[in-house]
């Protein structure tokens, strides 16, 4: 029974240690000077440098010069690309704010223009005059109802002249009848007395 137990504990100590060296085997593949994060290149330097104590008991890392320089140039570059990216992004800032003032200025004569077209479709320009809407029909509606005024006084004008041109020719016609009876009365009365003026000149004649 202890034997079982024991090589229990010796499998089990095993598979511990021999995850752990796979853990530590996958680290170290993971890690490189050459790709990967500056982050990740520092720790790979720290990893496969080596450590010692000075004179002074500080410790100390003693790093490879060639690595140190490799360090140095991916840094740089990474830096120099941080750089970069930055002035891009920058000027893409930049850009960006300036295409923001275009839009402002063309949104703001935009909303001028439909201020202005507002303003123009709600008012009329009557004689060089601008006016609203409501005052230029208003004005409209009063100009039609004063002409329609105007036209019924001249209708009833006309047929009140007709009327009275009728009734004077009326008049007239009457006038005139009576005149030509009142000639024909005055012809037969003057007929009358030439006849009995002409019956006394016979009788003196004769007598």
């Amino acid at each position: 029974m202890n034997s079982i137990k024991s090589l229990l504990f010796i499998v089990f100590t095993c598979l511990i240690t021999l995850n752990s060296f796979s853990q530590a085997v996958q680290d170290d593949e993971a890690l490189s000077l050459y790709k990967g994060t500056i982050d990740n290149q520092f720790e790979y330097v720290l990893k496969k440098s080596g450590n010692f104590k000075g004179t002074n008991g500080q410790p100390y890392e003693a790093v490879r010069l060639s690595m140190l320089l490799a360090l140095r140039a991916h840094t740089l570059d990474s830096l120099k690309t941080v750089h970069e990216n930055l002035a891009e992004t920058k000027a893409v800032v930049e850009n960006q704010a300036k295409e923001i003032e275009e839009l402002k200025a063309n949104l703001s004569n935009t909303k001028a223009d439909l201020d202005k077209t507002d303003a123009e479709k709600n008012n009329m320009a009557l004689f060089g005059m601008q006016m609203s809407k409501v005052n230029y029909n208003v004005l409209m509606w009063t100009i039609i109802a004063g002409l329609l005024a105007l036209l019924i006084l001249f209708i009833y004008k006309f047929k009140n002249s007709n009327a009275i041109t009728r009734a004077a020719n009326k008049s007239l016609a009457e006038i005139e009848e009576e005149f030509d009876e009142h000639r024909r009365t005055a012809l037969e009365r003057e007929q009358k007395v030439r006849r009995q003026l002409q019956d006394e000149i016979n009788k003196q004649k004769k007598g």
